[in-house]
């Protein structure tokens, strides 16, 4: 079967025409884009990743500091959470329509193809560390400006955390704690899928799933909220 992915220097050009910065490192492009999930790899992204979420987060941090010089720490912190968060650099990843370029396990992309995910925000938050050694802070300055100053107004604050707000509303009523409980762990290490239960006091327990124990509890977290009436079903406060 043909590769449908570009490599190489097509790999660079189709880059340089979404990103306005042209790689002269086609093979820390390659990496950049290249995930844990990737068949037969002989590096990936990872490390790169744990790079460009730093500079990402010293871009934006500058960024939101210039552009409201008298707001307080509590009042721009949250316009920052959600600039860095793993969402907002999923979105940046479908604008960019980087799916194409990005090297992972074909079930994972066909899984969260057109709604973005981890793996998306992943090559998006590595891209930046490539374009950081590859050409320096400005030029990974002038990437980050492009795509996350236009959110600036329009993000305002991180998506609720459902395990924050169901230990915060349990709080006000009673001493109880959320426990929550692995049931399942499912799948290939590369891909899995973890089943998760929270059980509280007084309560009937509620579960979720996710591609890690994490996001399966906030899942059960959220559908607990969701069943006792306190978010709505998309998951926002009543």
């Amino acid at each position: 079967m043909a590769l449908n992915r570009p490599i190489g220097e097509a790999l660079a050009r189709a880059i340089a025409d979404k990103t306005g910065y042209a790689f002269q490192d086609v093979r820390l492009l390659e990496t950049a884009l290249t995930h844990s999930s990737a068949a037969k790899a002989k590096a990936n992204n990872e490390r790169l990743e744990f790079l460009g979420d730093r500079v990402l987060g010293l871009v934006v941090a500058d960024m939101l500091f210039a552009r409201f010089p008298d707001a307080r720490e509590g009042e721009i912190a949250p316009r920052f959470n959600a600039l860095v968060d793993a969402r907002t650099c999923s979105e940046v990843g479908l604008e960019l329509d980087l799916e194409h370029e990005i090297r992972a396990d074909a079930a994972l992309k066909a899984r969260s193809r057109g709604s973005g995910g981890n793996y998306l925000a992943d090559a998006v938050e590595a891209l930046i560390a490539a374009i950081y050694i590859d050409g320096g802070l400005d030029a990974a300055r002038r990437f980050i400006l492009r795509c996350w100053e236009p959110r600036i107004d329009t993000v305002v604050a991180k998506p609720p955390n459902p395990k924050s707000e169901l230990q915060e509303w349990i709080a006000r009523t009673s001493d109880a704690r959320p426990e929550y409980v692995i049931d399942r762990r499912e799948g290939p290490d590369h891909q899995p899928v973890f089943t998760v239960s929270v059980r509280v006091a007084g309560f009937e327990p509620s579960t979720g799933t996710g591609g890690s124990r994490r996001a399966a509890e906030e899942a059960a977290a959220a559908a607990l909220l969701v069943r006792e009436g306190v978010w709505s079903a998309e998951g926002t406060s009543r």
